[in-house]
């Protein structure tokens, strides 16, 4: 009985040596790359955009009003691959019937430090260049290029926002 006694003593003894242990478990906010591409991969559509002449906005330009249907409903897939893989899909309506599901095939990337994304946007320029990071949460994508990047000459860019089409 006496075992009994003190082995439950023992035991209430170290239950408050056990529960401060516990290390305090803070949520971290995921990073570009998870907001981007989800766990899997998620899939945008480009909602709006704005020009910018020297430094003059044209103010926020809906997609749908300043585009063929067979172009703004396209989709730009980024998978959370090793490869970084990324997929610019045709959306319900093609320009041309023959033209395939799947256009671009290519692999995007992101630097962290210079809030840069560089892709594929075959809806503006059919090539990968890099795209400043403006906002990025779960469902809103804005990213801009500057055309000073590539043409010294020219103050002019571009900055584009998409809608999240898949969830994480």
């Amino acid at each position: 009985m006496q075992k009994i006694l003190l082995r439950a003593t023992l035991a209430l003894g170290l239950l408050p040596l056990l529960g401060g242990c516990s290390e305090e478990v803070k949520p971290e906010p995921p990073t570009y790359s998870q907001l981007l591409a989800g766990t899997e991969s998620k899939t945008w559509r480009l909602s709006s955009f704005q020009v910018f002449d020297d430094g003059t906005g044209s103010g926020t330009l809906n997609a749908r009003e300043f585009s063929a249907p067979c172009i703004i409903d396209d989709l730009y897939v980024f998978y959370a691959n090793d490869v970084k893989a990324m997929e610019a899909r045709e959306g319900a309506s093609k320009c041309n019937d023959a033209d395939p599901d799947v256009y671009v095939e290519d692999t995007w990337s992101i630097v962290n430090a210079t809030a840069t994304l560089e892709f594929n946007f075959a809806g503006f320029i059919p090539q990968k260049l890099n795209y400043k990071i403006r906002n990025l949460t779960e469902t809103s994508l804005t990213v801009e290029f500057y055309y000073l990047d590539y043409l010294p000459d020219v103050n002019l860019s571009y900055r584009f926002t998409f809608t999240s089409q898949t969830g994480r």
